[in-house]
């Protein structure tokens, strides 16, 4: 059943769905294994905490979201995969604002994301933010 983003169970919904897609997806799957195999019981609930913040101004998440990704082996072409699933992932649950707002904030920090690796992969002496 499709439906407006209303509530934490709507939010554990979205963020399950598309981190199913990801521990499959030939590109991402091997990325995400070998960063949190024997961890989705303490990423899940950190991401749920997120886009709980993102999408319901409901203020759960504290933390620095890019510092734990400022390592990672991707590239554009990864991240480009990452919003497909989640636009997916969001159209195939999802109608409304909410569903505008997920597709917006996940592009504007995938943008930055991206940004900041390569500027960091550039300058390996940055102090990473």
């Amino acid at each position: 059943m499709v439906k407006e983003i209303e509530d934490i169970e709507d939010v554990k919904l979205l963020v399950n769905t598309f981190y199913d897609k990801i521990q499959v997806d030939s590109l991402l799957g091997g990325i995400f294994h070998a960063i949190l195999e024997g961890k989705w019981d303490k990423h899940l609930p950190i991401m749920y905490r997120f886009w709980q913040t993102v999408l319901l101004k409901e203020h759960t998440y504290q933390g620095s979201p890019f510092r734990p990704h400022a390592k990672l082996p991707v590239t554009k072409a990864h991240f480009d995969r990452w919003l497909k699933l989640w636009h997916e992932t969001l159209d195939e649950n999802f109608v409304g604002e909410g569903v505008f707002l997920a597709k917006k904030q996940a592009g504007v920090m995938a943008e930055m994301f991206m940004h900041k690796i390569n500027y960091y992969r550039n300058d390996p002496s940055a102090f990473i933010l």
